[in-house]
Order: C-alpha cells, then sequence, then structure tokens
C-alpha cells in the first residue's frame, strides 16, 4: 500500500502549513482531502508536491507491505 506518511514530515521539515499549502500555493483541497485518507492521486500531483516542497518522490510516499 503506498501511504502519505512522509509528506507530512516533510511539510513539517520545510516549515510549510496547510493552509500555505491550500491557499498561497493553490494546491487543490479536494487533492488534499485524498492525500488526508491514503488515497490515489495522479503522478502529476506527485511531481507539483515536489516541485512545491523542492523535495524527492520518497519524502511524499512509501510504500508499505501489509500482506506481511
Amino acid at each position: 500500500m503506498i501511504t502519505f506518511d512522509p509528506f507530512w514530515n516533510t511539510l513539517k521539515e520545510k516549515n510549510i502549513t496547510v493552509y500555505e499549502l491550500l491557499e498561497k500555493r493553490n494546491f487543490s483541497h479536494g487533492t488534499y482531502d485524498s492525500i488526508k485518507k491514503n488515497k490515489n492521486v495522479t503522478l502529476n500531483t506527485i511531481d507539483q508536491l515536489c516541485k512545491i516542497l523542492d523535495c524527492q518522490v520518497e519524502d511524499i510516499i512509501k510504500f508499505e507491505n501489509i500482506d506481511d
């Protein structure tokens, strides 16, 4: 399962609030809600977040094998 756990740490490390992400960086509220619920987002969204946060993909998402 892909999770967005690293995303929350990256936001904190970059000192970017959710308000700033949504209102000042024009990030979609609906997409933010999907991330919050660990739902699917497009690679374009991951790319956008990497640009906004100046980070790598692994700073946004990680894979967790839940079958173990």
